[in-house]
């Protein structure tokens, strides 16, 4: 989440991210708030139980071992995906076995946002979310309520009578799962981690795409059916126009560069002839 990850645990939620977006490739929206579900559910599992998260983080146990362990745990409680991307998990390193719990959560929050892209809602959903928190914020009997331990039945009440006439699914269901799941954080840093895997899986999603000419109508359009295709749900693409590319398309998901330009391969071209003759 927003927290600051050591070298192995960074890792490892690059890793699972990655895991996820095939999980959610080519799904339907309820099959990825499905997924989402599932991914809450191991997450609260792990967070009831420190000798489970040590033992699925321990460094000596082999891959094979921690995963069986996974499929003991869960193998009745879990769909295919939701299964997969755990044991998946389990067979990472991890620099605390604290990081284990938010990193999943993280995931579930993602699988959600992938969810509601699919659906052509996640600008609503972020927009939803953020007046949410303002609301929330303002007012202190509300923001008294919420955070109210052991209350689970009446805040998620409270929040589907708050929100269930104007907000989406989506939104409903993952406030409704943050003030029942605060684990010792505020109800503001929650909000902020919640706000934060959403914006992740947003920029999953958005493709920051450069060309030297503008491209028509007709072009673009064909470009996000590809990348669509590719991704395995809905993808924008945001154009910059660059006269140093020649030719080609440069593609850049969040991280994550596709360059196909002719001037990024011709420099590939110059370097590999400066190393043949070094």
């Amino acid at each position: 989440m927003r927290a600051h990850f050591g070298g192995s645990s960074r890792q490892s939620l690059m890793i699972a991210r990655a895991k996820l977006d095939m999980a959610v490739k080519g799904s339907t929206p309820e099959t990825a708030s499905q997924l989402c579900t599932e991914l809450f559910f191991a997450a609260g599992v792990l967070a009831g139980s420190i000798s489970l998260r040590r033992a699925i983080t321990d460094p000596s146990r082999d891959a094979k071992a921690k995963g069986s362990l996974v499929l003991e745990i869960f193998e009745k409680s879990l769909g295919s995906a939701a299964l997969g991307v755990i044991t998946d998990i389990s067979a990472l390193r991890w620099s605390s076995s604290g990081d284990l719990v938010p990193v999943i959560e993280q995931l579930a929050i993602e699988a959600q946002a992938s969810s509601a892209n699919i659906a052509n809602e996640l600008d609503r959903v972020e927009d939803e979310f953020f007046v949410t928190s303002r609301a929330i914020a303002s007012s202190f009997e509300l923001r008294k309520a919420l955070i109210t331990v052991g209350a689970d039945q009446t805040k998620s009440a409270l929040v589907v009578d708050l929100l269930g006439k104007d907000c989406s699914a989506s939104t409903i269901k993952l406030v409704t799962h943050l003030v029942n799941n605060l684990r010792g954080r505020s109800i503001e840093a929650a909000f902020a981690d919640y706000f934060y895997a959403l914006a992740a899986r947003r920029d999953r999603v958005i493709a920051h795409v450069r060309v030297a000419v503008e491209i028509s109508p007709a072009q673009r359009e064909r470009l996000v059916d590809a990348l669509t295709k590719q991704v395995g749900q809905p993808v924008r693409i945001n154009i910059e126009i660059d006269p140093t590319v020649i030719g080609g398309v440069s593609v850049k998901f969040a991280d994550e560069l596709v360059d196909g330009t002719v001037s990024h391969r011709l420099a590939g071209a110059s370097r590999a002839l400066v190393g043949q003759n070094t």
